[in-house]
């Protein structure tokens, strides 16, 4: 969730403001945003967020009036196949599916309890968040609960089928690096929405859907990456021994900078299924323990500068030292996409364009390695 979207429901919550919060849940074709994508309506029309601009977020935010106005949360499918930019005459050409949440005072009122108590433990719990988006009971659409991360659960849906359903893909999100949707048919086993229609969904969102971009090496190639990074919703930390480099001067929109050997730092550090680890130190020592560190742990990413020459070396050693073949074959090196850059500008870009490319493979795929 981007931070001004969830500015906007708290500031909504805490003042019980009319608003509805419209949340994509699917794709199909081309399309401006993808799943987890957020917008946030106040009743006055005015918005937080973005699902892509244009006519259909025009059209999103419409629907959302009007959904403040019946007090009714809804599933609308946006049809962006006529939605033409007018001066670049670019079609979208795609249909998104959207959850337009009503977030208003006429709530039953332990559901705006739990939403309360969810966006207040938002960022320190990392709650997972399950919404009832569409079921044949209306009163349960819009119905959430949610698990925090010492596995206590908040809330229910009702009915304890669906309720338990909930609580066990929650507890599975946090391996996911996008939202999820749960199908259901009237017996509460999952069914294929393309062959039935769905009795009962249920919208997974894990708050750690967030990468994690671990960068070590705070050098040229370094400054533009966490940069750039950062623009396209990562959250950086920056690890280098050197305070010269590892500061914030150099990296001002870095989220975390570690100024200490590399070996303490990794020691301190977490690294999970929603880390991408990029290893660009000053030379092949550092980078050979920074390797060692980390290729044993979680990351669904770890990339490492050098040439084919120099990094089979370090492979070798390291398979010599008894770490397995195959989990070396984890490694991404050379790094990045080959578009032949030259500068650390350039080369940044083809390290970014490589960790995005991973990250909609696995967001494909459901889940992190």
């Amino acid at each position: 969730m981007d931070k001004e979207v969830y500015l906007g429901l708290e500031k909504a919550d805490d003042q019980l403001m009319e608003a509805a919060l419209i949340t994509v849940t699917s794709v199909l074709g081309s399309t401006p945003r993808k799943p987890g994508a957020k917008m946030l309506v106040f009743a006055d029309g005015t918005t937080v967020g973005t699902i892509g601009g244009g006519c259909g977020e025009a059209e999103g935010r419409r629907e959302a009036l009007n959904v403040i106005t019946t007090h009714t949360s809804k599933i609308y499918y946006l049809n962006m196949t006529s939605d033409v930019a007018s001066e670049e005459g670019m079609v979208c050409g795609g249909i998104m599916g959207l959850f337009i949440d009503y977030l208003g005072p006429h709530r039953p009122l332990d559901q705006i309890r739990i939403t309360h108590d969810y966006l207040s433990c938002f960022e320190s719990l990392n709650p997972v968040l399950v919404t009832v988006i569409e079921a044949r009971e209306q009163q349960l659409i819009g119905r959430k609960l949610y698990i925090k991360d010492n596995e206590e659960i908040k809330g229910d849906l009702v009915l304890e089928e669906l309720t338990r359903i909930a609580v066990d893909n929650a507890k599975n999100a946090r391996k996911w690096c996008q939202p999820v949707l749960v199908s259901l048919d009237s017996e509460f086993e999952p069914c294929d929405t393309t062959v039935k229609k769905a009795v009962y969904r249920l919208l997974v969102e894990s708050r750690q859907a967030v990468v994690q971009l671990l960068i070590l090496g705070a050098g040229h190639i370094a400054v533009p990456l966490a940069a750039m990074a950062k623009m396209v919703g990562y959250e950086v930390t920056v690890v280098d021994d050197r305070l010269s480099f590892a500061n914030a001067y150099r990296f001002p929109t870095a989220d975390r900078i570690l100024c200490d050997d590399f070996e303490r730092a990794l020691d301190e550090l977490i690294i999970n299924p929603q880390t991408f680890v990029v290893i660009i130190t000053r030379g092949h020592r550092y980078d050979k323990l920074c390797l060692r560190k980390v290729i044993n742990q979680s990351a669904s990413y770890t990339g490492m500068i050098g040439s084919r020459r120099r990094v089979k070396a370090m492979l070798t050693e390291l398979e010599e030292e008894g770490i397995p073949s195959e989990t070396l074959q984890k490694l991404y090196s050379p790094i990045g996409l080959k578009i032949g850059a030259e500068t650390p500008e350039e080369i940044a870009v083809s390290i970014l364009s490589e960790l995005i490319k991973v990250q909609k493979e696995l967001g494909q795929n459901g889940k992190m390695k």
